[in-house]
């Protein structure tokens, strides 16, 4: 192992978590105005409603999936379902929804570029943002591919370990990473820069979900009343 290594996946997540959290909560204490996803379906509704919805189901059961499947200790897991079989349950859903986000992000990316109202209040950072997340995707994918030629779920353990590693503060996380393929360096190195970009870009409304809105109170309703009018 290499002080590359060692600097990207033993210290860079760190700077990146850390940048993430002080980074949103100074956006929402000085520039609390901004915090916003900036939709631009009010300039065109074309597209923007299957794109979106594409693109967050997938991106959303992606994230449930790694934080679960990293995060959770082989220990936990062994007596319920094997290395080998969690690995194919991960390949397949990973990819039903990997699919799903990637038809969703290519319709907002194209929105983006093509369509001249939307493109006209773009910022760079926008764009920016939705190339990165493409990347990342295909990262994703690819690893999918790179996949099937170690079924064991050998690799997928050691990802979990790193994981698992950096989340409890343990050193030597970097080591169980040293010798796995590079789409899989590239994939966690990239994830950890969107972490990094969060605050400054329109991805810090991940921190605003709607919780609130699954136990609203009823609204309330009157009926409006007519006032008729008899002559005599």
């Amino acid at each position: 192992m290499n002080y590359l290594d060692q600097f990207a996946f033993q210290i860079y997540p760190y700077i990146a978590l850390a940048v993430f959290l002080v980074g949103s909560w100074a956006r929402y204490d000085r520039a609390m105005y901004t915090w916003r996803t900036g939709s631009s379906q009010l300039l065109s509704s074309r597209g923007m409603r299957v794109g979106s919805n594409l693109f967050h189901v997938g991106v959303l059961m992606i994230l449930g999936g790694h934080l679960v499947g990293l995060l959770t200790p082989h220990s936990v897991y062994e007596h319920v379902i094997s290395a080998p079989q969690k690995q194919l349950l991960a390949m397949v859903v990973g990819g039903v929804f990997g699919m799903l986000c990637l038809v969703g992000l290519t319709i907002l990316l194209v929105r983006r570029l093509f369509n001249p109202r939307v493109r006209a209040t773009s910022t760079g950072g926008d764009t920016l943002l939705l190339v990165l997340l493409m990347a990342q995707l295909l990262l994703g994918m690819y690893s999918i591919i790179v996949s099937t030629h170690h079924m064991d779920g050998g690799v997928m353990i050691q990802l979990g370990e790193w994981a698992q590693h950096i989340v409890t503060f343990r050193s030597g996380a970097a080591d169980y990473i040293a010798d796995v393929n590079w789409v899989y360096k590239a994939h966690i190195v990239l994830g950890m820069t969107l972490f990094l970009v969060a605050p400054f870009t329109r991805l810090v409304h991940v921190w605003s979900i709607p919780l609130s809105y699954l136990c609203r109170p009823y609204q309330v309703v009157r009926r409006r009343t007519a006032t008729l009018r008899y002559d005599r």
